[in-house]
């Protein structure tokens, strides 16, 4: 029969299993300890500095193993693993392992020369790690970094159709696309029956076609706001209107001085944004077409009555207009005369691209301009 195990539950330190014999001197270390003990072997180590490897033997023996052979041997394990990583999509970790293989090659040492079977394989694997490194660049949408890598790969090897295809991508990503053109023409050249690049190609030069169109249209519109400009100058200069710019115009949204219909004939129509102000209750309205063939009356029978006029002593019959003179005067506007007859008399100007017409019952006109005039004076 098995022997049976009989328990003392007096104390719970008897309760612990009895570890194995290679495990006995777990028994006396503390929790801390045991942790500090694990992360100095290398399965359980979560740093690889230079503190963690004194006197760390096993790691150092790790570390030389990696490092034991040729810089051709040494980068060739760096490009395999970074190939590895590459299959699982890891291109993080796959571009670190081809950097880690260019810089073995790179870095020069005083060492014998290896002979040119072993420069060979040098510039073939420096090759593989570029061009791949501009995979995983490329991966990364890092294109500028992919495009320098490809370029790279080009001087080892000027006919790696690899390079040209992903320098192509790349420059396309980062809409150079003139560059791209070259770079995937270049790919041609060398293999001009590479499926990829064909299809690349027609997908540039569709791009290339879509920006031209979009770039033409830019340059079309400038060149016809320009014409416009130069238009409207010409429509303001024949009829004698005398304009000025203060540096800080008034918020107008998208009210200008235009020409209408056809912005591009100078027998269209002037029309002015005009602000009517009410000076004696210091109110305001805003006209954004105001035809320079129009009249005041005919604005005024939309505009009255007035919603704050609680006297009632706005009527188009019982108010006056005036518009401010080049002299700082006042010239009176009649209600029925054309806005042009009064603009091209070269006594008023438009300023900052807007009329401003004050508006005053008649009763009150009087002592308003006389205040008008007190303000204008000299000190």
């Amino acid at each position: 029969m098995p022997s049976s195990r009989q328990y003392n539950c007096s104390s719970t330190s008897d309760l612990t299993p009895t570890l194995p014999p290679q495990m006995a001197s777990v028994r006396a270390r503390s929790v801390d300890e045991v942790a500090a003990y694990l992360k100095q072997t290398p399965l359980f180590m979560t740093s690889l500095g230079d503190d963690a490897a004194q006197d760390n033997n096993e790691l150092e023996a790790m570390r030389a193993l990696q490092y034991e052979g040729t810089r051709a041997e040494i980068a060739q394990g760096f490009r395999e693993s970074g190939n590895e990583m590459a299959k699982a999509k890891k291109w993080a970790d796959s571009k670190e392992f081809y950097t880690k293989g260019l810089t073995v090659l790179t870095v020069k040492e005083n060492k014998d020369e290896e002979g040119q079977e072993e420069d060979g394989k040098e510039r073939e694997i420096e090759e593989a790690c570029y061009i791949n490194r501009a995979l995983c660049h490329l991966e990364l949408k890092n294109y500028r970094s992919c495009a320098l890598d490809c370029a790279s790969t080009l001087r080892l090897n000027q006919i790696n159709i690899k390079a040209y295809y992903r320098s192509s991508l790349a420059l396309l990503a980062l809409k150079k696309i003139p560059e791209a053109l070259d770079a995937c023409n270049d790919g041609l050249a060398v293999d001009s029956t590479n499926t990829a690049l064909q299809k690349l190609l027609q997908k540039i030069t569709s791009k290339k076609a879509d920006l031209d169109a979009v770039e033409n249209k830019r340059r079309d519109r400038e060149l016809r706001l320009t014409h416009e400009e130069a238009i409207l100058k010409t429509a303001i200069k024949t009829r004698s209107i005398r304009t000025r710019a203060t540096g800080q115009p008034p918020e107008m949204e998208d009210a200008a001085v235009r020409l209408v219909p056809d912005p591009l004939s100078l027998a269209s129509t002037l029309t002015f944004p005009v602000v009517i102000l009410y000076p004696v209750h210091l109110q305001s309205d805003f006209i954004k077409s105001f035809g320079e063939e129009q009249t005041l009356s005919g604005h005024l029978d939309y505009l009255f009555p007035l919603p704050w006029d609680k006297k009632n002593e706005y009527t188009a019959q019982g108010v006056e207009a005036y518009l401010e003179t080049v002299t700082n005067g006042l010239i009176k506007l009649g209600k029925k005369v054309p806005l042009l007859k009064v603009l091209s008399g070269g006594k008023v100007e438009v300023v900052d691209g807007a009329v401003k017409v004050s508006v005053v019952p008649k009763a009150r006109a009087p002592l308003w301009i006389e205040k008008v005039k007190k303000r204008k004076l000299p000190s």
